[in-house]
């Protein structure tokens, strides 16, 4: 996929991307709740639909609509979960040595170390989005599991 530069310049992106970020306006900028710009930049890196994304954030196409209207960013806690995913995207696509597109697919695929979930659908909790970093670090130091 070819980034835009509005796409390169989200927060979002950034993050997946494995771009120095800090910590403090990262954190500040979640509070705050992220402009719906970064779902779809989210949405166009990990190649889902607007629905799949929606679900696996806890929000609904409506709300999203109604944000979208009024100009109204997400909330904290969707925003919080949009970056948890971006966050393994980026460390799919470094397990992957930069492949942005094994690490779409690997995020989509049932993993047996997952108990059959993709990483994707594990990750719609804090803990289970640790799992599957703890499977990357797994992967990444060869011990297959």
């Amino acid at each position: 996929m070819k980034a835009t530069a509005a796409r390169a310049r989200t927060l979002v992106t950034a993050h997946a991307k494995g771009r120095p970020l800090r910590a403090r306006e990262v954190t500040a900028r979640v509070r705050a709740g992220l402009p719906i710009a970064e779902f779809d930049a989210l949405r166009e890196l990990l190649g889902l639909t607007v629905e799949s994304l929606a679900s696996r954030v806890g929000t609904s196409i409506a709300t999203l609509s109604r944000r979208r209207q009024s100009g109204q960013p997400l909330d904290a806690g969707h925003s919080d979960r949009l970056l948890r995913l971006a966050r393994l995207f980026r460390l799919a696509t470094e397990l992957h040595d930069g492949d942005e597109e094994a690490a779409r697919d690997w995020l989509s695929k049932p993993a047996r170390a997952l108990d059959g979930e993709t990483p994707l659908d594990r990750a719609d909790t804090e803990a289970g989005a640790r799992e599957v970093e703890n499977l990357i670090g797994r992967l990444e130091h060869g011990v297959y599991t």
